[in-house]
């Protein structure tokens, strides 16, 4: 089964593209799990979650009697020894939560010690991740923020494609690039670009021509309906049968 990491500067509709995806998946009769891992963590609203049911989601970062009984230190315990290895098969089942046949997990940011700290709750998150991508059968879409906090070397073997999601603007191919150059560091090199909100062919050809060495898989339009969606907190699947549509058009033009 896929497994998918989406990413890009933040606002470019990275979400947008993971929640059509796992839509387009269950519609194949798949099992999908999908993975908030943005802090900004809005997955929840986009695949049309009840309000309530979203306010009820704690994400696993912010759990810390599971990180302290799973690592052996508690959140903020500086100095302290903890499991670098810590079990996590079991926390996709016990803490997704299921929604028209998509299971959705937020995994949440680490709010101590920084980018890269070395602290229980990131020990747990990352060993999180290279499970779901590892040691799950069903199509795993994670939705990730610009940098790759989350992924490591044992992970990037088992991405079977690194999606960057840009749209037409010159910081948001400065920040693919530099999303590109990150992930050939811990060895993911099957990237891909989405370019979003295309008004026209226009907007195509920029990022074409400013993005002439990298794989793009192709586009998803402008949508007005998509915005009334997200101001309305619904499915943005059943906002406009045309941006689900050139999302399939995507998801058939993967390798996987």
């Amino acid at each position: 089964m896929p497994k998918l990491a989406i990413t890009g500067k933040g606002g470019v509709g990275k979400t947008t593209l993971a929640a059509l995806l796992a839509y387009n998946y269950v519609n194949e009769g798949r099992k999908v799990l999908v993975i908030d891992a943005d802090p900004d963590a809005n997955l929840a609203s986009a695949l049309g979650l009840p309000k309530e049911v979203e306010e009820q989601i704690t994400p696993i970062a912010q759990m810390d009697d599971l990180i302290e009984e799973r690592t052996g230190a508690r959140p903020g315990e500086f100095g302290s020894f903890f499991s670098l290895n810590p079990r996590v098969d079991d926390i996709p089942d016990r803490f997704s939560t299921t929604h028209r046949g998509i299971k959705l997990l937020v995994l949440g940011t680490i709010g101590r010690g920084g980018s890269g700290c070395i602290c229980p709750e990131s020990a747990l998150l990352k060993n999180l991740i290279l499970h779901l991508f590892v040691g799950r059968s069903e199509v795993v879409i994670l939705d990730m923020e610009a940098g790759l906090e989350h992924l490591g070397r044992g992970t990037a073997g088992a991405v079977d494609a690194f999606i960057v999601v840009v749209e037409p603007g010159q910081r948001s191919l400065q920040t693919a690039r530099a999303i590109k150059r990150l992930a050939a560091d811990i060895g993911i090199h099957k990237v891909y670009i989405v370019g979003n909100k295309m008004r026209n062919e226009q907007d195509r050809t920029f990022v074409l021509e400013h993005l002439p060495d990298d794989k793009v898989l192709g586009f998803l339009p402008f949508s007005e309906k998509a915005i009334t969606a997200d101001m309305q907190g619904l499915a943005i699947f059943d906002a406009d049968e045309q941006l689900v549509a050139a999302a399939k058009a995507l998801k058939d033009k993967l390798p996987v």
